[in-house]
């Protein structure tokens, strides 16, 4: 008979602020841009041309998660940068990644 290994439970407000996190990144072209800043730091003209997604909905995604602390922007002239600021975001992307891969032996419910 296999080991049942028992984890303590979660701290309520580590999981309201997760809960919070999660709620922010809940919308697909977040989560793009959150990938798309993964390996550097990108200006808004970058992510609209690899995401191809118009300007104002990539500028509106941004602040929505700026003011939720999970991107940072620096200004450099007349060009605004844009960076992962959180790296748990990174982590729940590696997750997701994760996720999709079957498990050997197991079967996947739709």
């Amino acid at each position: 008979m296999p080991m049942v290994s028992r984890r303590a439970p979660l701290d309520p407000s580590m999981l309201a602020e997760a809960a919070d996190m999660i709620r922010v990144l809940g919308h697909p072209v977040r989560l793009r841009i959150v990938e798309c800043l993964e390996p550097r730091e990108r200006t808004v003209s970058e992510l609209v041309g690899t995401l191809r997604v118009p300007q104002a909905i990539v500028s509106q995604q941004l602040a929505k998660m700026r003011a939720a602390g999970i991107v940072r922007c620096r200004r450099e002239g007349t060009s605004r940068f844009y960076a992962v600021a959180d790296e748990r975001v990174v982590r729940m992307l590696d997750c997701l990644r994760n996720c999709n891969v079957p498990l050997s032996g197991t079967s996947r419910r739709n």
